[in-house]
């Protein structure tokens, strides 16, 4: 199987609300997202996709669309995590992404994925598809999914 994998960064807020150490207080990570795409090899004369399973700036521009430009500089908040809610709610033109499950890093990147999933589509009948997302909270600690 032959990949190709284009890695973002961003900023973001979160919190684990019942967790039993810091990371129950709000704090922020610098996020980094590697997005892994297979596919057969487009072969199309005179495309500029021409030779690769998907121009690169493509990739990046798709995945800043549709996530990374939604997570960067937002808080990420468990949509029953009520007290961050209600706080956020009260700071004016705020950057709030509610999410349906607490914001660890395993539930980011299976929302992520499942964002992410439907964007990169099948193109020039190459089988085009996201295979793998990995993404690092910290630089020692990260969340891997992949297509099954």
């Amino acid at each position: 199987m032959l990949t190709i994998t284009r890695k973002l960064e961003f900023d973001a807020g979160h919190r684990i609300p019942d967790h039993k150490s810091q990371c129950r207080n709000l704090h922020g990570h610098r996020y980094t997202l590697e997005i892994t795409l297979t596919g057969d090899v487009i072969d199309a004369d005179g495309n500029s996709d021409n030779g690769m399973i998907m121009d690169f700036s493509d990739v990046k521009a798709l995945a800043k669309q549709h996530l990374v430009d939604v997570w960067d500089h937002a808080f990420i908040v468990y949509e029953k995590d009520d007290k961050v809610l209600d706080f956020l709610s009260s700071l004016p033109d705020h950057k709030t992404v509610v999410i349906d499950r607490i914001p660890t890093v395993e539930n980011l990147a299976k929302v992520a994925f499942t964002i992410l999933k439907t964007v990169f589509i099948d193109r020039f009948g190459t089988g085009l598809r996201l295979h793998k997302l990995v993404l690092h909270e910290t630089p020692n600690c990260w969340a891997e999914i992949t297509d099954a």
